[in-house]
């Protein structure tokens, strides 16, 4: 490093920067958008229906015989399931992060495929559907009838045929979720005329699909001598309503029998079972999802204009409605970072000035900010990152930090050339000389504490990856500038100013207040440290209060993932009596959507009846999104989402038999649907569901009343009235008729069945055939049901069947193929979500029997595997451990660079200091998580970084033939500048971050504040105690390791 080479050629310097902003440049163009990075794990859904089945017949016929066969599929974590009362199969598998999700779906569809031959028939004819689960949504979007000209099954199906297939197309749109009702040709039969004529269910079914269907009927005229060659060609499914009610059931006395004589065909819904209302009218939702890899604001972009075009053909009164969008958050998060980011390099470049008081000196690492963070985009690309708001977030953490390596250059340059020496080049020459080794261990330093981190797994491993690997190369790129750009720039830029009449300008001013001020802290300085460098007793108590502050903040700050942000949107689940029906839950659903009408930063509200995101399915269940105004429009912490949605909910409490219950969106997608606790308890034994589910609700009762749990509930309830069907079997020998047709019977008039398909909008659509509702309203209605006895004979069903009330789930669940409840568990005030695992642990093996277990599930399993592994403890260890070996490489010394690790703790207490003072305050976000976490792993290496210049500059001193103690003294007071000025750019850099509010202004905050006390209270600590250290380590070395004589005689004899 004596004479570096790009002192004398510059251009070649400049050449090298221009090529790194350049890519930089042409990368970050180039780069995915997105919120967040792929971090939930691939997960595969399998879903199915049994027309007509109860939840048990679907969970023993359908679900166990799939789950078995999934089962211990390749890296599978665990697998629910949910069997519903309507006939509805959800089975979800959960994979290890890092699965490739479509070898995953390939895997599971496999299996599946073995398990079909023992589903039911009708569940084969259905069809089982396999698909990954997309995880980043890009829209919630509706389309609503403005004037209720149209009915929801309409819009829906308007969108179905006319938008789904347009945004499919969307290169980067992974699917389209519909929250609204299919089309569907409905056979509505009428039982007691089908009985006049001796007709079955089966008797229709067969006659549909003996006269609707298709053939290859061949052609004619071929292999002969004929002119023409004719092909041959059948009409086919039938198509219209007409042709189906057309169809000949019996023919008899030259008369003909048709299906309009028994039953009403009509266009309808595939499903009745649930509603959608957008903003008081009628309408469906629609979700769409992000193709991975896609960037999100290109694929928002050519959705919109999607929008637009197809909003010239639409019919009159239905409008496009925005409930959320991934661009509302991701630009405002990414405006938000970006006005940080301007103003925190303005702060930075001001508070540069100030110390060196020379625009051209000011210049040097105001440059040097620009080519290492474009350069950063260059190195995120490569990596295989997005541009999201992690490695945004990471870059306005870079600022203070890449500005670092040039403030040492600069400033010893001009400490050269305040020395005399007035020839720009030697002064950079002799300045290189002395602080490139600092340079590049501080950088090897940095680096080397983001190493580790990218090999911690799970979701925490993730983040620290795309934070860490985004933050060491910035700080890379910056070592490279300060030893190319800044050396090169200094020789052809610096001038000595002696001699130059100086007038009063804003450089004058700033020297004259730089000068005293600086002057005042040095000379007290100066005095201070000379206590800690005699009595190095002290240093050492510091240290201990240092550690037991650091465990005790630790400790009494509450532990989380990720702090939940302000998205814009709140969703709301309506839980209406056991029992209701759809249009009861509706009309009580109104007196919800009246509350959220007086919400004053109200945007737009959809409603659908008869779907909870918590429960599942069911007529008493229902979901509200409720979209605000943006954030501009609502200024100010009492418009915050938290406090708006606690507002509300406290509104709803005047409103009887229906409970309310909003909840924000999780902040990472693909972990459930809300933020709280997620506990399956099991039953291995498979015993009786209701005696479990009694333990159960008195394990939850007795957890409730611990302080360290908020609210704790299931989501199973067993208040749900329903008729148990018992079939008399010696009736059914005696009338010559089996159970199993009469239950057929019965279900295929009250389930209803799926015949067929027919094409109809250019799109396919099922035939579903089931009783007209005023036959089947109430046990009653039985009597107007037939069934066929023997010689071709009808008889009421109500002969051979009898119905008992009964009360039962609407839903039953497996965990791991093991019957479980769901529990939703949230921590008390001022416990963290480990607190509250640990009471939930205990008071489980005080109540529940032996023979129960439970597990975690969403992001509770992943906080649960955290807190069992050891990894990131021994992360820290690893960071400590490279730290250490890098410092005794470069300082050929294994007891000096504890005087480096020892000054680390004073500034992690600092962290967990003001991160607490803000827990106090009431800050959101301020608790122990990824994003504090993150700031802790930087301070290490930010801390080591300024620890080493004093003891570089010490052991220089001392290789030169001073005293131990003088080359402490004399490293102090030289490094003082640098270390001073470095650690104000890092913290001023910060500011702007704890001051912004507005779109991910909670993981900021919780960062930089962090970062702030970290640099603060570290810096001024390490100014004291790592002369102290260094004295006691030096003298150690010495003793063991020999004195640096024979370094000394070298020196001299150079000079």
């Amino acid at each position: 490093m004596k004479n570096n080479i790009f002192i004398n050629k510059y251009v070649m310097a400049c050449a090298i920067s221009v090529v790194i902003a350049l890519v930089g440049y042409l990368s970050m163009n180039s780069l995915p958008v997105e919120q967040y990075p792929d971090i939930a794990p691939p997960t595969v859904m399998i879903t199915t229906s049994y027309s007509g089945a109860d939840e048990n017949t679907v969970m023993k016929s359908v679900i166990q015989p799939l789950e078995e066969a999934i089962n211990g599929v390749p890296d599978m974590t665990y697998i629910t399931s949910k069997a519903s009362s309507n006939g509805d199969a959800e089975i979800t598998v959960y994979f290890k992060q890092g699965t490739d999700p479509d070898m995953a779906t390939v895997n599971v569809q496999n299996r599946v495929t073995r398990a079909q031959a023992l589903l039911p028939a009708d569940v084969n004819k259905i069809g089982v559907t396999v698909q990954k689960r997309q995880n980043n949504i890009l829209q919630i979007f509706a389309v609503r009838s403005s004037d209720g000209k149209y009915d929801e099954d309409f819009v829906s199906n308007y969108v179905d045929i006319n938008v789904k297939p347009r945004l499919m197309r969307i290169t980067g749109v992974g699917n389209v979720q519909s929250m609204g009702n299919t089309y569907a040709l409905r056979i509505w039969l009428k039982p007691d005329v089908m009985a006049q004529y001796g007709l079955t269910p089966n008797d229709i079914f067969g006659a549909i699909g003996g006269q609707s269907f298709v053939s290859a009927v061949g052609s004619l005229g071929e292999q002969s001598g004929n002119s023409y060659q004719y092909s041959m060609q059948y009409k086919g499914t039938l198509k219209s309503v007409e042709e189906f009610e057309d169809i000949v059931l019996r023919t008899s006395g030259g008369g003909m029998l048709h299906l309009s004589d028994v039953a009403e065909v009509k266009i309808g819904a595939m499903s009745y079972n649930f509603t959608s209302n957008i903003m008081d009218r009628p309408g469906a939702l629609f979700m769409v999802f992000a193709a991975p890899g896609a960037n999100a604001t290109e694929v928002n972009a050519r959705i919109n204009k999607t929008f637009e075009e197809l909003k010239a053909n639409m019919p009159a009164g239905l409008e496009f409605v925005t409930m959320m969008t991934s661009d509302d958050f991701l630009f405002a998060a990414i405006h938000n970072v970006v006005e940080t980011l301007v103003i925190a390099i303005i702060l930075v470049v001001l508070v540069v000035f100030f110390f060196l008081q020379n625009f051209k000196a000011t210049i040097i690492p105001s440059i040097s900010i620009i080519v290492s963070l474009l350069g950063t985009f260059a190195v995120v690309s490569l990596a295989g990152f997005s541009l999201n708001i992690l490695t945004l977030f990471a870059l306005v953490l870079a600022i203070g930090t890449v500005v670092d390596d040039a403030i040492v250059v600069v400033e010893a340059v001009m400490a050269k050339m305040e020395g005399g020496i007035s020839d720009a080049r030697e002064a950079t020459r002799q300045a290189m000389n002395e602080v490139s080794v600092a340079v590049v261990s501080c950088t090897l330093v940095f680096m080397a504490v983001f190493i580790p981190v990218t090999f911690m797994p799970g979701t925490s491993g993730t983040f620290f990856t795309q934070f860490g690997i985004t933050i060491a190369s910035s700080v890379g790129l910056s070592c490279v500038s300060a030893l190319t750009l800044c050396p090169a720039l200094c020789a052809i830029m610096m001038r000595v100013s002696e001699g130059k009449k100086e007038g009063k300008s804003l450089t004058y001013y700033t020297k004259k207040a730089y000068t005293v001020s600086y002057n005042a802290i040095y000379n007290k300085y100066s005095k201070s440290v000379q206590k800690f460098i005699k009595r190095p007793v002290l240093a050492w108590s510091l240290l201990a209060l240092a550690a037991v502050l650091l465990v005790f903040f630790m400790r009494s700050l509450p532990s989380g993932l990720v702090p939940q942000e302000d998205q814009g949107v709140f969703l709301v689940e309506i839980q209406a009596p056991e029992g209701s029906t759809l249009k009861q839950t509706r009309e009580m659903a109104k007196l919800v959507e009246a509350k959220v009408k007086k919400i004053p930063e109200l945007e737009s509200f959809a409603l659908v009846c008869g779907y909870g995101m918590i429960s599942g399915a069911g007529s008493n269940y229902g979901t509200m999104v409720v979209r605000l105004k943006n954030w501009d429009d609502r200024p100010g912490m009492n418009h915050l989402l938290q406090l708006v949605m606690y507002r509300f909910y406290f509104d709803c409490q005047d409103i009887k038999n229906l409970v309310v219950i909003p909840f924000e969106m999780p902040q990472i997608p693909g972990y459930g649907t809300s933020n709280d606790i997620m506990l399956a308890v099991e039953d291995p034994t498979d015993g009786n569901l209701s005696e479990f589910a009694k333990q159960t609700e008195h394990f939850l009762t007795k957890l409730q009343e611990r302080p360290e749990i908020a609210t704790a509930m299931s989501t199973y309830s067993e208040r749900f009235p329903k008729y148990q069907v018992e079939v008399d079997p010696a009736q059914c020998d005696r009338a010559g008729v089996s159970p199993a047709d009469v239950l057929n019977t019965l279900g295929s008039f009250c389930g209803g069945a799926y015949i067929g398909n027919f094409n109809q909008f250019g799109k396919v659509y099922r035939i579903m055939a089931a009783a007209s509702p005023e036959y089947r309203l109430d046990p009653q209605s039985l009597q107007n049901i037939f069934v066929q006895v023997n010689g071709g004979k009808m008889a009421p069903i109500s002969e051979f069947v009898s119905l008992k009330e009964i009360v039962g789930p609407a839903n039953i669940e497996h965990f791991n193929l093991f019957q479980s409840i769901t529990c939703i568990v949230k921590p008390g005030s001022g416990y963290t979500e480990g607190d509250a695992h640990k009471v939930i642990a205990e008071v489980f093996k005080e109540e529940m029997p032996n023979t129960a277990t439970y597990e975690y599930s969403g992001m509770s399993r992943e906080v649960e595997e955290a807190a069992g592994s050891n990894a990131t403890a021994l992360i820290y260890v690893i960071c400590a451990i490279l730290i250490y070996l890098i410092l005794a490489s470069l300082y050929n010394s294994w007891f000096t660079p504890w005087a480096v690790l020892f000054s680390v703790p004073f500034g992690l207490m600092g962290a967990f200091v003001f991160a607490y003072l803000g827990y106090t305050q009431g800050f959101p976000g301020m608790d122990n998580n990824i994003y504090l976490q993150t700031g802790v792993i930087m301070l290490i290496g930010l801390l080591a970084k300024t620890a080493i210049l004093i003891t570089e500059f010490a052991t220089e001193r001392r290789a030169q033939g001073m005293s131990i103690v003088d080359a402490a003294f004399e490293a102090c007071k030289e490094r003082l500048r640098p270390i001073l000025m470095t650690v104000a750019t890092m913290i001023i850099g910060m500011v702007p971050l704890v001051i912004e509010g507005g779109a991910g202004a909670n993981g900021n905050r919780a960062l930089a504040l962090g970062v702030i006390g970290g640099m603060s209270i570290g810096t001024v600590a390490l100014l004291f105690v790592v002369p102290a250290f260094f004295i006691v380590f030096q003298k150690l070395h010495e003793r063991f390791q020999g004195a640096p004589k024979v370094k000394s005689e070298e020196v001299k004899s150079e000079e």
